[in-house]
């Protein structure tokens, strides 16, 4: 099909044909989905089922059950790698991608911190047999000492067992990106606090300028909602530029904005996020346009829930004439939120991918816990939600009267 046929297919992109967007939900799965939403849209509820939940688990309440049927099961793949196939095959019938997330949020120690690496290379090599899961994606934090992060960024003196530990971890950064390369598999390096965020770049450009000479391989995060981020990611390309790498870039808004706030408060210093959304919003904007703008050295990728910025870029690929199955370029979200997005750019034919968490239940409810204060917080995202769900059931009531 010629390019210009594509490109004009793809003006029929809307967020709002919830007939795409739960096409493989069943009436009982879409019923439970509501009832899920429903809880997560009345902000007293979340925190006082929060509560519970914690209480329950430290007193080792049988309560395991009841939460991997219900907000397990909604936002994560499984328990192990072998449990997200399931999620995997389902996604790929939409041909929506899995990005598969190791969610554990182990201890602070060597183990911990070898174990972890091992499971993301088994992620690795799951990507490599299987074209339904385009990225692999880590959190450094999971291989490496905050602590010592935190160090590194203030420039402390190290001792020998500092350095020894840092060194440690550049190489579970180079075992991980080394295997990524060798299999051709795209790999994330998510962003963290602003307060260790320097030293993850340094380990990251560092990967970059090892791996991503021919193909864009390791792509590191920007948080948009930092004040400094939209002139850190100009900064990255003109280092890439005169260093002759290729810069892959994912962009977000942010994820530990009331951890950054609290801790500006604390110790004293100006806050590094947008005091408000709309500054956070035109930084992410301008950030797009920066990517397409220099695609012969960026590959992006967008991972939001905002339909506005799903939408500029699906209008700037077609000004731009590029491709919507373009590989430079990619929209993720997370398992179990945003659908109408994700199923609705898949079926117009844009790049698409889910992050899909996974892990022990206990151990994953750190992260289920964000998701539920996420979804009270950000504004209007539980009500969107609900909002959509409610009206494919409507839809479909009324079809099934129309067929009687």
């Amino acid at each position: 099909m010629p390019a210009t046929s594509t490109l004009k297919e793809s003006t029929k992109v809307s967020f709002e044909d919830t007939s795409i967007a739960f096409s493989s939900k069943s009436n009982l799965q879409l019923k439970k989905i509501y009832l899920i939403f429903a809880s997560m849209n009345q902000n007293w509820l979340v925190k006082l089922g929060t509560f519970f939940i914690k209480l329950f688990i430290f007193l080792h309440f049988p309560i395991k059950k009841l939460i991997k049927v219900t907000v397990f099961e909604q936002f994560c793949g499984g328990e192990t790698l072998h449990e997200c196939n399931k999620t995997i095959e389902n996604l790929d019938k939409s041909h929506i991608g899995t990005i598969l997330d190791y969610s554990v949020e182990g201890e602070d120690n060597e183990k911990s911190f070898d174990k972890t690496t091992q499971e993301v290379l088994l992620t690795i090599e799951k990507a490599n047999e299987n074209i339904s899961i385009p990225f692999a994606v880590f959190k450094v934090t999971g291989i490496a000492s905050m602590d010592l992060l935190e160090k590194i960024q203030n420039e402390e003196e190290l001792d020998n067992d500092d350095k020894a530990a840092f060194e440690r971890v550049r190489e579970r950064m180079n075992i991980l990106c080394g295997r990524a390369h060798a299999l051709k598999v795209r790999i994330f390096v998510d962003a963290e606090e602003s307060w260790i965020q320097d030293t993850i770049d340094t380990l990251t450009y560092g990967m970059m300028e090892k791996y991503n000479q021919e193909v864009c391989i390791v792509y590191n995060t920007f948080q948009m909602y930092r004040k400094d981020m939209l002139q850190n990611l100009k900064d990255a390309t003109q280092h890439a530029r005169e260093s002759n790498f290729l810069l892959g870039v994912k962009l977000v808004r942010g994820a530990y904005m009331e951890k950054e706030r609290q801790r500006s408060h604390e110790e004293n210093y100006c806050e590094p996020v947008h005091e408000t959304k709309a500054a956070t919003d035109h930084d992410y904007n301008l950030g797009v346009d920066f990517c397409v703008e220099n695609r012969n050295i960026i590959s992006l990728c967008v991972g939001t829930h905002n339909e506005f910025s799903c939408k500029h870029l699906v209008d700037l690929m077609q000004k731009n004439q590029i491709a919507p199955a373009d590989k430079h370029f990619y929209f993720a979200q997370l398992l179990g939120m945003s659908d109408n997005i994700s199923y609705n750019l898949s079926k117009a034919g844009y790049n698409v991918a889910k992050y899909v968490p996974y892990g022990p239940v206990e151990a994953v409810m750190p992260y289920l816990f964000r998701r539920a204060d996420e979804n009270t917080s950000v504004s209007g995202q539980a009500s969107r939600e609900f909002t959509l769900i409610k009206r494919e059931i409507v839809r479909r009531k009324r079809l099934a009267f129309h067929k009687k």
